[in-house]
């Protein structure tokens, strides 16, 4: 009886982790924390998320590929890095999928977004500088583009 019922929490814990990844892709140490309250014990739970892994639906790869990719309409390479790590994302992984190429581009079209007006004071102009930099673009891309827009 006691094993039908392990098998039963099996079965469940692996329905619970597939509705999950349905919705949108987790790292292994998202679902592990997400599935932990509900698995009868740590064994049970390593072995499911080795079998997600094996057959690809559990995949670190594929998440830290979706959420770069969600994060940089919005954000720099560094706050995406940032996000990553905190995610529990390997590094090399993070510097594959956080990279600075196009940047000076991302924070113009941010920047444009956001205000459709050119500076006008310094005041302004900090203000716009300290915006991107609130969302992870480095102090060097800011510059550059504030420098150039003064021009126009």
């Amino acid at each position: 009886m006691a094993e039908k019922t392990q098998s039963n929490n099996v079965v469940e814990l692996r329905a619970r982790a597939l509705r999950l990844l349905a919705r949108r892709e987790h790292t292994p140490q998202e679902l592990e924390s997400k599935l932990s309250p509900h698995a009868g014990s740590s064994e049970e739970l390593k072995g499911l998320l080795s079998g997600l892994k094996q057959k690809n639906q559990l995949s670190e790869e594929r998440f830290a590929e979706d959420r770069a990719r969600r994060l940089s309409r919005k954000y720099g390479a560094a706050r995406i890095r940032q996000d990553l790590k905190a995610k529990g994302v390997s590094e090399e992984l993070i510097s594959r999928f956080s990279s600075s190429e196009n940047e000076m581009q991302k924070a113009k079209e941010i920047l444009e977004r956001k205000y459709r007006t050119p500076v006008a004071t310094r005041e302004e102009k900090a203000k716009r500088m300290r915006f991107l930099q609130s969302r992870g673009f480095s102090s060097e891309i800011i510059f550059k583009l504030l420098s150039a827009r003064d021009g126009d």
